[in-house]
């Protein structure tokens, strides 16, 4: 059972189905609302925890209905609230997700709660971190306090994985404390100062992110799966031909179990196609908590495809 210790975000996310992106001034009308529990942070601790991990989660909540419902859903996944903190006078964070009949969605986001989690709070945990076979953090939070988390890792060489996402530049320095860089296509582009429709291949977007200090990078292309890149060395891992119900969290689910799989004990290559497995797995359900699988779950994907 792998410890793994989750310095992140939680978020309400409110969503709602869309025929198509609106215009500038539009109302337009959607259905199947839903409100659930997500954050970055949130979604990695909870799909890490269902994978078999120890999983340790330091994040802020703020004092309202929110933070309630999200201690709640810790207590429920077997995930200590003793790193949890309310925020008096604060609000949690929320989300609004608004997805299209192929699946894909855009968010945005309120950080609240999540902008007050500060490096002193990392510090506090040095001992949790020091005894954790892997850290895992986001952007979620402020960036120095996700940098604050990969350094205190590193001194222990416990291994590290920052989800870089909402994608922000990062500092070389800090990329140095990062063992492997998990971006999207988007956030990889955005990491490079590019465009938002610059055509660069992955490939060169992954060239681009190990110039810039990066060790190991997995870039995960959705519908295209995946892309390893050390060094030289490129590997592209397919994803599985599936009909998309929502990508919202598909990311969050693949990086836990990316997570849970190097820490059994697992190559990078093979935690890639586990991790691919279970963001499959995520996509095919709507809503991300209900998404997330059991290392059951996939044992019976694997079986079904």
């Amino acid at each position: 059972m792998p410890k793994i210790f989750v310095v992140g975000s939680y978020n309400t996310g409110l969503t709602i189905r869309v025929p198509r992106m609106p215009a500038l001034g539009e109302s337009l009308v959607g259905d199947s609302f839903d409100m659930g529990p997500g954050g970055k942070g949130s979604n990695q601790a909870i799909g890490a925890a269902r994978l078999g991990a120890d999983v340790r989660l330091l994040v802020c909540l703020g004092d309202d209905i929110f933070a309630k419902n999200a201690l709640r859903l810790y207590q429920r996944e077997g995930i200590g609230a003793a790193l949890v903190h309310q925020i008096a006078g604060a609000s949690s964070g929320i989300g609004f997700v608004n997805i299209l009949p192929s699946g894909e969605n855009w968010i945005t986001v309120d950080l609240g709660a999540n902008l007050l989690l500060t490096p002193q709070h990392v510090r506090d945990c040095a001992a949790e971190i020091h005894d954790s076979d892997i850290l895992m953090t986001q952007l979620e939070i402020p960036l120095e306090t996700a940098a604050a988390a990969l350094r205190l890792a590193k001194e222990n060489d416990t291994l590290t994985i920052l989800n870089p996402a909402p994608a922000q530049h990062i500092e070389q320095a800090c990329l140095a404390d990062v063992d492997i860089l998990t971006p999207n296509a988007s956030e990889a582009r955005i990491l490079l100062g590019l465009p938002p429709d610059d055509r660069s291949s992955p490939a060169d977007l992954a060239r681009g992110l190990l110039g810039l200090g990066a060790r190991q990078l997995v870039v995960t292309l959705g519908a295209e799966g995946a892309l390893i890149a050390s060094g030289e060395a490129m590997t592209h891992i397919p994803a599985l031909p599936i009909q998309a119900v929502d990508v919202t969290g598909a990311g969050d689910s693949f990086n836990a179990a990316l997570a849970v799989s190097l820490g059994a004990g697992a190559s990078l290559e093979a935690s890639v196609r586990y991790a691919v497995k279970a963001g499959a797995h995520t996509a095919l359900r709507l809503g991300v908590i209900d998404g997330l699988p059991t290392a059951a779950d996939l044992e019976n994907l694997g079986r079904e495809r």
